[in-house]
């Protein structure tokens, strides 16, 4: 295993974005009875603005106060926030804890209503895990067809393989299987990237927005997705990193707020008084499910 090497440009962007004070939410609920079986809430004053369910991510040992600063600001972009806690690797979650949460969040929160599912980071590959679900086995405790009505995943990891292989935050897709002995085991049920591979695709409207310069989340597993995923959406932000996407009004997160609306806008929401603004974004050429 190499230790890993970022540039000054990625080790200052990291510490930037990571540094921002945490915004305490308006509103706060449960959705279980485990201490981090929580959520935070920045309700829209428009009734009718579209929901966005946000997966945090932090290599699934961190907490979600990182992404407080980020969903306060899409709060302010005119959507519905909900940011949900869950249980984690390295304390009370791992495989199947994490993974039994996340899906009681999917299950639980939307309260029917249409979403986009949202997710940063390893919160981005339990998003696409999500929208995975019906192709779990039907003995599975996670098989569902009621899923996402949208998934947006922000620099996700999508290959818990190369993950391990490339030592990723110091073996974080181990300790979320368990370790080397049920790594193999547990994989194909949690992986997108092997789930993916024999369906092409999830059934689920998916776009996996990314910065071209994120030093991270290596590329290869943007694009190894993608190469499995028939009808996925992809969008390439030039000169962008992977935490800039997260970081309240920069080019990055702008993106990803007209992103969200411009998925949303597939379940009937309209942006009021829209005054989008003009970055260019580069789209990969997948092109977004009619």
């Amino acid at each position: 295993m190499t230790s890993r090497v970022i540039s000054a440009f990625a080790a200052e962007e990291e510490q930037r974005v990571l540094s921002l004070k945490p915004v305490l939410a308006p509103v706060h609920g449960r959705y279980g009875d485990h201490p981090h079986q929580v959520y935070d809430a920045w309700p829209a004053e428009d009734p009718d603005a579209p929901l966005v369910i946000l997966l945090h991510g932090g290599y699934w040992r961190y907490d979600r106060m990182h992404l407080t600063p980020f969903a306060a600001y899409l709060s302010q972009q005119g959507l519905d926030v909900l940011l949900p806690g869950f249980r984690r690797s390295g304390g009370a979650g791992g495989y199947p804890e994490t993974f039994d949460d996340v899906a009681r969040i999917v299950d639980t929160l939307p309260e029917g209503r249409p979403y986009v599912l949202a997710g940063h980071c390893s919160g981005g590959h339990l998003a696409l895990w999500c929208a995975a679900r019906a192709l779990l086995p039907a003995g599975s405790p996670w098989h569902t067809r009621a899923l996402p009505t949208s998934v947006l995943a922000l620099a996700p990891i999508t290959d818990l393989t190369a993950t391990r292989r490339d030592g990723l935050s110091d073996g974080a897709a181990l300790q979320l299987l368990g370790g080397e002995a049920l790594f193999e085991e547990r994989l194909p049920s949690v992986d997108p990237l092997t789930l993916l591979r024999d369906a092409r695709t999830t059934g689920v409207p998916t776009v996996l927005l990314h910065g071209a310069v994120d030093e991270e989340v290596p590329l290869t597993q943007f694009a190894d997705y993608a190469a499995v995923h028939d009808d996925l959406r992809t969008v390439v932000l030039p000169g962008t990193g992977h935490y800039t996407l997260i970081e309240p009004g920069a080019p990055g997160a702008r993106a990803v707020a007209r992103t969200l609306w411009e998925m949303s806008a597939s379940f009937g929401a309209r942006r009021p008084g829209s005054d989008a603004d003009t970055d260019t974004d580069t789209d990969s050429g997948k092109a977004t499910r009619p």
